[in-house]
């Protein structure tokens, strides 16, 4: 069996959505097999035959599934599932207590592994509450060969041999993998399928990709011993071993990625950018604000990186409301007062992508306003419209173009600053002396939309990717390691903080009062909803949540009978979005209800108040972003969070959201309290759970990059170590920054 052979060529029973459910786990090839690790582990009881279970007992058991039924208890007429479990030595009754549904997912027939404690006494013992794992294993396969004690090879630590959770010992308790499963492939079968693999030996014909010296350095598992350990630990420490390895191998290889990029970087040049202190510092003056201290920081890092001969590749991190986009202005600015080398006219060209048409056009507005004193030419291009500031007729308006007479001027240089959405990547659009790239909301955009923009000139430009997500810095040297961070942690003058309260269903009228208030001052709501439709009642697992269009139709009906309530959510159409969201932000709509759509990038000043139904369902750091939308101004504003259920878990991370002064703060909480899996975002980034999860630990992010960087200078092609160049381009294929 070799590790690159396909699934199916060794496991040739495969039904078609057992192979439809292979391909959603990602699992194609044996590699693939081996490197699907268990989710967690069950430290269940003594696995045997029914006959031997005694009451009381927590036992593990295989078996048939035999007529699965609802019924009713008699005197609280509470619903019941049952259903029989039955092997060679005998049968048991299972019982799941108002839980019907468990009843429509079995039937008659139906291979499972159980694990439970034993209730009732005497010849009225039953399960109770039983987990169960279902199985497309027949039970002669799981008796005749899953409970054979396997040989796998000369392992290198001797108590490996005996693999501990494929024999069933007598007595005591075993450690038992969970896999991750889709419709069709239980953990059952996966744990079936990972013990034919090791018998064939083929874990150990891997090649490791981490070079002997950095295993011995970081006393680092090989990769066939790590194999073993996490899919068979006899002992949890051995898994916790594996997984560290593993989580090594992954964040080493994205880092391997990165330093090879920066190298590439290093190699190229940039157009000059005339630096010229004196003129920026009255640009920055005019400001209608005083600029903040971490800005001009910010500003003067991103300066220092334009007197390079290299071209730059910064990440700007800022919270919400902190002032990026007057950091992105001055430095347009710098670049569009410069003349290309060996040139006595013209300027260099700037083009800031922006994910959504309503924040292109707020930025188009702003960076209006902040260069009106200043004679330089900015273009808007979208989906929808071209403009250009100033108008030749009235120079303080913007004035519109045709989609071919805005290329042709961009293509001749005559725009230095193009503000814009994806219609900047077109190929269409082509710059004469492009040499600065701006990304707003780096993770909306993709590294492909990244690498398109940066290939538009034939120089490579410099490059500022900007975000209000807070990242840890653990994942912002991981995810962005080829770009250098600045943080903006300040708040400009004025801005007061965000009055957050959380409340209990009783106390919800306290929420629906403040919007009132705020209403009648002319200000505007907005209301998030976990999801957009009402749940189907004939789903029993459906989540119960406050839907967008039930709740807009409930309030308008109910609670604010007077004001002007609209919806705003992701199946709506494009162009459906962009004019509710023009509607709120001229103040015709007073009650914006929405899902998370509004996260990023909808600047509506006059919305002071926030409503967040269901809170606990979103993210700290999503929970922070939602807050974000109402400190546009110098008015107070105020957040409630409404959480549904009020678990331990909730109240602690309602209570960080209360107390936590910034989002950097929300971000490394949410990263210590759930992982970093459950970041926002962070299911998006292509990044294993164990890697996710070592992003706790920045000694081993550190030690990874610190190994990376050594390894590329010294062979910056990996000539001498081909699985190491294999194992990164499979981590560079499938990390993506969306």
């Amino acid at each position: 069996m070799n590790a690159d052979d396909l699934v199916d060529k060794h496991f040739p029973r495969l039904k078609p959505d057992q192979k439809r459910a292979l391909a959603k786990l990602g699992i194609r090839t044996i590699r693939d097999l081996l490197y699907h690790f268990p989710a967690r582990y069950e430290n269940a009881g003594p696995t045997g035959t029914i006959t031997g279970v005694e009451a009381g007992a927590e036992v593990t058991l295989y078996g048939t599934v035999r007529k699965p039924d609802i019924r009713k208890t008699w005197k609280s007429r509470r619903p019941v599932a049952e259903a029989w479990l039955e092997d060679a030595s005998g049968k048991i009754k299972m019982m799941w207590f108002s839980q019907p549904y468990i009843a429509k997912s079995l039937h008659d027939g139906m291979v499972v592994k159980v694990s439970g404690r034993v209730a009732g006494e005497g010849a009225k013992i039953y399960l109770a509450n039983p987990e169960i794992d279902k199985s497309p294993i027949a039970p002669e396969d799981i008796h005749n060969s899953l409970f054979t004690q396997i040989d796998v090879g000369d392992v290198k630590h001797p108590h490996l041999r005996d693999l501990g959770m494929f024999n069933i010992p007598n007595s005591g308790e075993e450690l038992h993998p969970v896999y991750s499963e889709s419709k069709g492939v239980s953990s059952l079968w996966i744990t079936h399928a990972i013990r034919k693999v090791f018998e064939t030996h083929a874990h150990e014909a891997i090649i490791d990709p981490i070079p002997a010296d950095i295993l011995a350095r970081y006393n680092l598992p090989s990769l066939s011993s790590a194999l073993v350990f996490i899919h068979a630990p006899q002992k949890m420490p051995d898994a916790a071993a594996a997984r560290k390895r593993f989580a090594f191998e992954e964040v080493f290889a994205l880092q391997i990625v990165m330093q090879q990029r920066r190298r590439e970087l290093l190699r190229e040049e940039a157009l000059p950018v005339a630096v010229d202190r004196a003129k920026l510092a009255d640009f920055i003056a005019s400001f209608p604000f005083p600029a903040t201290a971490a800005q001009l920081r910010a500003i003067e890092a991103i300066t220092a990186d334009f007197e390079k001969t290299h071209p730059m590749l910064r990440l700007l991190e800022g919270d919400v409301g902190s002032g990026k986009t007057a950091v992105a202005a001055a430095t347009a600015y710098l670049v569009a007062t410069s003349t290309p080398k060996g040139r006595i006219a013209g300027t260099l060209q700037v083009a800031y992508l922006c994910p959504t048409e309503i924040l292109a056009k707020q930025h188009f507005s702003t960076f209006v306003s902040y260069f009106k004193d200043h004679p330089i030419p900015i273009g808007l291009i979208t989906g929808s419209e071209c403009r250009v500031f100033p108008s030749k007729v009235r120079y303080e308006e913007s004035a519109k173009l045709t989609k071919a007479t805005f290329r042709k001027r961009v293509a001749d240089g005559l725009i230095p600053i193009v503000i814009g959405t994806h219609a900047l990547i077109e190929k269409s659009l082509s710059f004469k002396y492009f040499a600065y790239a701006i990304i707003d909301e780096q993770h909306r955009f993709g590294t492909i939309h990244r690498q398109k923009l940066a290939t538009k000139g034939a120089i490579t430009p410099h490059l500022l990717s900007m975000t209000a997500t807070p990242i840890p810095r653990t994942l912002a040297l991981t995810l962005y390691g080829d770009l250098d961070l600045t943080l903006l942690d300040q708040m400009p003058a004025g801005r007061k903080p965000v009055i957050t309260a959380v409340l209990g269903p009783e106390k919800r009228e306290e929420a629906y009062e403040r919007v009132r208030e705020e209403l009648a001052l002319g200000h505007q709501a907005y209301v998030i909803c976990p999801r957009i439709d009402e749940p189907d009642p004939d789903k029993e697992l459906a989540l119960q949540a406050k839907s967008v269009k039930a709740e807009a139709a409930r309030l308008k009906k109910e609670v604010f009978p007077k004001a002007t309530i609209d919806i705003l959510h992701s199946k709506m159409r494009p162009a459906e979005k962009e004019e509710v969201m023009q509607r709120f932000a001229s103040g015709v709509i007073d009650i914006l209800v929405a899902t998370s759509v509004v996260e990023v990038g909808v600047n509506v000043p006059n919305a002071t108040v926030i409503l967040i139904e269901g809170a606990e369902r979103f993210g700290l750091a999503q929970l922070h972003q939602l807050r974000g939308r109402v400190i546009r101004s110098s008015d107070q504003a105020y957040c409630f969070a409404l959480p549904e259920s009020f678990g331990q878990a909730t109240k602690d991370r309602m209570k960080a959201l209360v107390n936590a002064k910034n989002g950097f703060e929300l971000a490394e909480y949410d990263l210590a309290l759930r992982g970093a899996g459950e970041l926002a975002g962070g299911r998006q980034w292509g990044v294993s759970d164990i890697a996710m999860e070592a992003l706790k630990n920045l000694k081993l992010v550190e030690a990874a990059r610190t190994e990376a960087a050594a390894l590329v200078a010294k062979d910056p092609g990996l000539q001498h170590y081909p699985a190491l160049a294999a194992r990164a381009h499979t981590a560079d294929k499938e990390m993506h920054l969306e």
